[in-house]
């Protein structure tokens, strides 16, 4: 997509600073929108849907920590990449920003050029990562692991509350600032990822990303990734007669070891102990089906 089909929205109380913006954006082939405060600035932002948000932090009102909050809790403008656009710049305002969510922190003056830069890496990461969500999701679609999974799916009976349901929505909570993280573990946790993968795909260093997704979710990278390979181990287990081994590669693990004692942690039982007592009961359910 080129950047002219991108759309800018500048919230900067300071008309100077604001239109200097706006014209070198405008001469970038951006269309920009601007707002010159916090509250129309949300406005503007749910009116309009842009592709990036730069949002002063002290105005009048509504500051820019407020417009953070309100864009990250309505659906519609929940993951849009924001930038902070402050004269201060001290760990602590950094740390509020990033906490809140906020994709980068720019300090006044900052050039055009600086600008410029922050808003193609935001973009582009943004970019990136939904091309290759999708292309994973094309492969996997046609992967024989994939394949394997439709055909036990239309073969089980409909599920009771007490089986597993290996639904992603189930695994991820709903947290907008981490949408992404999540997406690319979806997208990815049989492959083998790493804490490192995710950090790379979502443009942050691996000790901030830990730090932010424990923060907001109560749960490292790492756990998350593999709390969604033990829900895929459960249904995979409960659901067909392939060996456990075939299963943990599947899962991207190379040590089947490995997989068996990272399942016994979260379940309690080794994985053929674990399918015993669960296939019982979906054989059950099947032919009650």
């Amino acid at each position: 997509m080129s950047e002219s089909s991108k759309k800018i929205l500048v919230i900067e109380d300071d008309n100077v600073t604001r239109n200097l913006y706006l014209k070198g954006l405008e001469a970038k082939g951006f269309d920009t929108i601007g707002a010159d405060n916090g509250l129309a600035g949300v406005h503007q932002a749910q009116k309009r849907i842009p592709d990036l948000v730069i949002c002063d932090i002290t105005m009048p009102d509504m500051d820019g920590y407020n417009v953070l909050t309100t864009l990250r809790q309505d659906p519609l403008t929940a993951i849009i990449p924001f930038i902070f656009l402050t004269g201060s710049s001290t760990r602590a305002d950094v740390r509020k920003a990033m906490e809140l969510g906020a994709d980068d922190y720019l300090s006044k003056p900052s050039t055009l050029d600086e600008l410029l830069r922050a808003i193609a890496t935001r973009l582009e990461k943004q970019a990136n990562l939904q091309y290759w969500c999708n292309i994973r999701f094309e492969k996997a679609a046609k992967s024989v692991f994939a394949d394997n999974i439709t055909a036990i799916a239309s073969d089980v009976a409909v599920a009771s509350d007490k089986e597993v349901n290996i639904s992603s929505k189930s695994i991820f909570p709903c947290i907008p600032q981490l949408k992404e993280v999540f997406d690319f573990i979806e997208a990815h946790y049989h492959e083998g990822i790493t804490l490192c993968d995710v950090a790379v795909a979502v443009g942050y260093s691996s000790a901030y990303l830990t730090n932010r997704v424990k923060e907001t979710s109560g749960e490292t990278v790492n756990c998350w990734i593999v709390k969604r390979r033990m829900a895929e181990a459960c249904f995979l287990l409960q659901n067909n007669n392939e060996t456990v081994e075939k299963i943990a590669k599947a899962l991207g693990y190379q040590d089947v070891s490995h997989f068996s004692r990272q399942f016994r942690q979260h379940h309690g039982l080794p994985p053929q102990a674990w399918r015993k007592e669960h296939q019982l009961v979906s054989q059950k359910q099947v032919k009650l089906w």
